[in-house]
């Protein structure tokens, strides 16, 4: 189910899932929110919470998130940041007014948890830029990608080609996000279905010996056997060990699917850098890996 494009007049929340969050950083986004887009905007307690690194404790946080879920008024919930946490109270939120209005969620990061969780209520969430980063220079494709969705217009992205890509077509639900945390909610309730799935990836400052272990917890799980289609996002600042591990993420990733035959496009602008293109989690797309370049889109190529 995709959730209303929001309209120029709506009110909009602020909240903090995870980690605390400096509110003046906040300042020039929400100035933008509501003085480019139109947008009235509420703010959350948790903006101006903290509770050691989190943005006050669990029950400030699901307080907040459980009170903007059910308030009609509001048509989208952005998390300012990620960090760690939100993960801590989602089995305590209450989901059945958001079920019966759904609204946008948006956020990337550990907020790839609350996808998951919304993804399995079968509804669709936003995978993109967050409040704190939404000014930062060379970020205006990303944050315009996210607007685009917001207010209801397609997406339509253009890779260029990537000497790893697997060619072919792939069509399905996009799902993914942060590899530690989709790793993280295997066995839980937010755990998803990944057969016939557009799968994106990326993770940021993480071990290359962890990116194995996760890809093969993916693999031993069932998780990649079945994909349409897998997208390779950025995995930015890895670190390796004294006895280098020897193979990079890129590479860790191609030996972790050598044994299926989905289509595979690396390169693609999503994760912790600047380019961090808005994706729907749950939106059926078509996945087209060719030679000279990859498209991702809303429209099915093949029916």
């Amino acid at each position: 189910m995709q959730p209303n494009p929001i309209q120029k007049g709506d009110i909009v929340g602020i909240l903090a899932l995870a980690s605390k969050v400096d509110f003046e950083v906040l300042k020039p986004a929400i100035e933008l929110m509501e003085n480019v887009w139109g947008l009235k905007v509420i703010l959350g307690e948790s903006l101006i919470s903290q509770y050691h690194q989190f943005a006050g404790n669990d029950s400030v946080r699901a307080n907040n998130f459980q009170m903007m879920l059910d308030n009609p008024e509001i048509k989208a919930i952005f998390s300012a940041r990620g960090g760690y946490g939100s993960s801590r109270f989602l089995d305590s939120i209450d989901f059945t007014a958001f079920q019966k209005q759904p609204k946008w969620v948006i956020g990337f990061s550990d907020i790839t948890a609350v996808h998951c969780h919304i993804h399995t209520l079968n509804i669709e969430s936003l995978h993109a830029t967050m409040p704190k980063l939404f000014l930062q220079e060379g970020g205006e494709q990303s944050l315009e990608s996210l607007r685009k969705i917001l207010f209801g217009e397609e997406i339509n992205y253009k890779v260029e080609p990537h000497q790893m890509n697997r060619l072919g077509v792939g069509e399905g639900q996009i799902i993914g996000g942060n590899l530690a945390l989709l790793v993280h909610v295997i066995g839980s309730k937010s755990d998803i279905n990944y057969d016939g799935k557009i799968l994106f990836l990326e993770d940021v400052n993480e071990y290359l010996y962890n990116i194995d272990r996760m890809m093969i917890q993916l693999k031993r799980s069932g998780k990649l056997q079945h994909l349409a289609g897998l997208i390779v996002g950025s995995f930015s600042d890895c670190q390796d060990n004294e006895v280098p591990f020897g193979k990079t993420a890129n590479e860790i990733i191609q030996e972790a699917i050598a044994d299926y035959d989905f289509p595979v496009c690396y390169g693609f602008s999503v994760g912790h850098e600047v380019d961090n293109w808005a994706m729907p989690c749950g939106r059926k797309v078509s996945l087209l890996v060719e030679e000279y370049g990859v498209s991702l889109q809303e429209n099915y190529l093949y029916i």
